[in-house]
Order: C-alpha cells, then structure tokens, then sequence
C-alpha cells in the first residue's frame, strides 16, 4: 500500500490526460490536413462524386489555399504560450479545438458565395487558433508528467499528430468518394473536433489537484515528483527571458529544431518532386504511396517510445544519453537516406521508395530525442520553451521550398537534387552535432519558481527591513543573498 502512495496507480487520470491529447492532435491535424485531399475533389469532381460542385481554380490559387493555414498559425505560436499559462490548457485548448470546428462546419457554404479567396481567409482564421495547440499541449504535459514517466506521455499524445495526417488522407479520399462528397470531408473534420471538446470538457484537467477524477495518491505522486510548491497552482511564475535566451542548452535546442524542420520539409516536400521529375513516378497521385511515410512514422513512433523506456526503466542509460542517442538516429539516418537517394536511377523506383519511407519514419524519433526536451529544461516554463522554439523554426518550412526552387531550375536534373539533398543532409548533420555537444535533459536553474524573487525580496528588505541577526547565506546557484526561508525553498527545487 506504501509503494502504491509512493508511485501512484499504475493507470491513472495522467494516462488519461495523455490520451486526450493523442485524439485532440488527431482530430485537429484531420482538420488540418484534409484540404490536400478535399482541393483535388473541389476542382476534379469526376474523380470523386461528380454531383458536388467544381471550382475551376489555378495552381497559384491552390498554392493560397494549402499555405494559407500556415499564415495564421505562425502568428499565435508564441501568444498561445501566455494565454495558456494565464488561463490554463483546458480553456485554450477548448477554444482552439470548438473554433475549429465551427470553421469546418462552415466551408462548404461560404465556399459556395466566396470562391477560394473565402475559403483561404477560413484557413488563416483555422491556423490562427491551433496556432495554440502545441505550447498548451506541452504546457500540459509538464503538469501532468512525472520526469520518469514523460517519454511515455509525452511521446504517445505527440503520436497524435502522425495518427491525424494518415488518417486526413485515408479518410478525406473514402468521404469525397461517398454520398457527402467533398462538403462530407469538412463536415466530418468538424464533428471529431466538436466530440473532443465535449470529452476535453468532462476529463480534461489543467493540474492534478484540479481533477474531479483522480486519486489521492495519483495526485500526491505527481505533484510530489513535480517538487510544486503548495501555492504553485496559485500564481502565475515571471518568466525569466535574459536566463532564457543566454542559456546555453535552450539555444542548442533552438538550433536542433530548426535543423530537423529543414530536414523534415525537405523529405515531405521535395522528395516527391525529385521521384516525380528524375524518377517519373507520380506519388502524389497515389494516395497508399503519399501515406506510406507517415504510417511508418506513426509506427516507428511507438518502437521509439517502447525502447525508451526499458532503457530507462533499466538504467542502461540516462535521460540525457537517451535522447542524445534517438537524435542521432533519427537525424544521421535520414542524412545518409537523402543522399543515397540522390544517386537513384529510373530502375531504383522501388528502393527510392523504401528509401523514403525509412527516412521519414526513422524521423519520428526526433519526438523523444529533441521535441520534448523543451519540458525537461523547464517544466515550469515549458510552453514558452516550446512556443518560442517553434516560432522559429516554423519559418524553416517557408524557406525550404524557395532555397530549393534557387537551386533546382530543371527538375530532371539529378546533379541539381543531390545539391539540394546534401544541403538538407549537412543541416541534419550539424543539428545533432550542436544538440550532442551541448543539449542536456537536466532542468536549468531558471526553472525555479522563485528564480526571479530574491531580487523582489532584497530591494523590499532595503526598504522595510532591520539587517538579520544572522547573515544569512549566499546561495551558490543565483549568487546573491537570500532569506532563510527562501533558501530553504530553492534547495528543494534544486
């Protein structure tokens, strides 16, 4: 009985928080994602269900609509952090999923008067809310995740976003195919949406002590793993942003990322054009080849998350080594994939296949080896970790495609490719190399809660305050001088 206040139950509400954040990224990344599908049906019936209306739109008008989502989701990337520790996950999420729907809901009648200037302004509005998403989701996380059990938390609610963009295809082709056609796929996308909310409402909660639902010995686990304060739910932590952006680990990340988002959108976005202009393969026409990368992302997902946790639960190797090592992997790997494909011929179709499924798959490990080290390096400030993190390399994407454009003027140039593979390889390369030398999964000083107080707490004493009767003493981490309670108070947070 003893063990089990020590360790909480085995399944419990954190298990469930983990599982409404694995369908709440579902069902917002079906939402997403689905207009690559619903745009081919919009302007091609006959290959759907010809008794929809076709829109007969220009590639350029395309290209508006299927980056437009992107032009309202950078914008509240780091927005979406603040709200989310003013408010709390659940209301923002809440907000961000209900909002979504509503504008799915919505599609297909304001496409019917407005054309694809309508349908691009919705995007935009659609982008600008789950801009939110993933600083609240992380946020979530952080509160929710005992440092022992964050892989496994962690790593599952982010398989929700591979289990969205397979599905967006899977399914978004079956509904255009059926009775509802086209309107069906909106229309879909915004009840799994609205059914999350619903769920979100009844079981989702912002911290332990706030469940309806969970034991006290599951909360006293987490809150005690956590080393929260008892007012920690309480108040709102000043950020810290010069120890922010000094810190040496934090800007290892920041590098990491945005090497692996460059990395990344070269294998989603470019491969295809090179199969399609050296090898004279269609993928994208194919919907079983389009989806087979982010299947084997999904799966390979869950083989990384299993390995990390008997090497955890075993001790063969720290947190740190552990992701330093599924960084490598999934980096290094899809580097040597980029540029071995490079050097296909026509004959090697099959093996440029393959080639490009492995890549991107062995890429999931990128979730546990950098993605989630934004909670490791502050718990407390995950979500402006994260949001900021990915402010910046969400830029990545957009330059991507143009740096590639330079480069490749005649797309059945194989010499041109490989220029672009090796650039997207050495990035992939040097990322790591940078989150080897310098990343850690140790918290940094400036987590602390009262990192910014004794300065608060010493200017008051000048004010108001007799000197103590004893010194007190000079805390060797913040290097200045604190109250004995305040001491007491960092070194358990250390």
């Amino acid at each position: 009985m003893s063990n089990k206040g020590a360790k909480g139950p085995r399944i419990g509400i954190r298990h469930l928080q983990s599982f409404l954040l694995f369908l709440g990224l579902t069902a917002m990344h079906i939402a997403r994602l689905n207009v690559s599908v619903a745009i081919v049906a919009m302007t091609n019936a006959a290959t759907t269900n010809p008794n929809f209306p076709e829109y007969e739109w220009t590639e350029k008008h395309k290209s508006y609509i299927l980056s437009s989502f992107y032009w309202g989701y950078i914008v509240t990337l780091c927005p979406g952090s603040f709200l989310c520790r003013r408010y709390g996950a659940k209301v923002v999420l809440f907000i961000a999923s209900f909002a979504t729907a509503v504008f799915s809901m919505m599609t297909p009648w304001c496409i019917s008067w407005g054309g694809w200037q309508v349908f691009c302004a919705i995007r935009i509005l659609q982008g600008l809310f789950q801009g939110v998403i993933f600083p609240c989701v992380t946020e979530h996380l952080a509160m929710w995740s005992p440092p022992e059990e964050r892989n496994r938390l962690g790593a599952f609610s982010y398989t929700g976003t591979d289990c969205g963009t397979v599905l967006a295809m899977f399914i978004s082709g079956m509904i255009a195919e059926s009775a509802m056609g086209w309107p069906g796929i909106s229309y879909v996308s915004g009840a799994l949406c609205a059914a999350w909310c619903v769920l979100w409402l009844i079981f989702g909660s912002n911290n332990a002590p706030e469940s309806r639902f969970i034991g006290e010995a599951e909360c006293k686990y987490i809150e005690s793993s956590l080393q929260h304060n008892e007012d920690f739910h309480d108040r709102i932590i000043p950020i810290p942003w010069k120890a922010i952006w000094t810190s040496v680990p934090f800007l290892a990340l920041l590098v990491t990322r945005c090497a692996e988002t460059y990395g990344l959108s070269t294998l989603q976005a470019e491969l295809p054009s090179y199969m399609n202009g050296v090898l004279n393969m269609d993928i994208q026409s194919n919907a079983v080849f389009s989806s087979l990368p982010f299947l084997a992302m999904w799966l390979l997902s869950y083989v990384y998350l299993i390995a990390a946790d008997v090497l955890l639960k075993k001790k063969f190797l720290s947190l740190t080594s552990v992701r330093k090592l599924f960084n490598t992997l999934s980096f290094w790997i899809p580097a040597a994939a980029l540029i071995g494909i490079g050097f296909l011929n026509e004959e090697k179709k099959v093996l440029a296949i393959v080639l490009m499924t492995l890549s991107v798959g062995v890429n999931s490990g990128a979730t546990i080896g950098s993605s989630l080290n934004t909670i490791d390096l502050s718990p407390n400030h995950a979500g402006i970790l994260i949001g900021l993190s990915n402010t910046v390399a969400n830029i990545i994407p957009i330059l991507t495609p143009l740096i590639a454009g330079e480069i490749v003027t005649d797309k059945h140039d194989r010499g041109q490719w490989q220029i672009v593979f090796g650039l997207a390889a050495i990035i992939f390369f040097v990322g790591n190399c940078v989150f080897l030398v310098w990343g850690t999964a140790k918290a940094q000083p400036w987590d602390a809660d009262d990192y910014l107080k004794p300065k608060d707490a010493e200017s008051c004493s000048e004010k108001k305050s007799p000197p103590p009767a004893i010194a007190p003493p000079i805390d060797p981490v913040l290097e200045q001088t604190i109250s004995w309670p305040e001491r007491y108070t960092v070194m358990a947070t250390d």
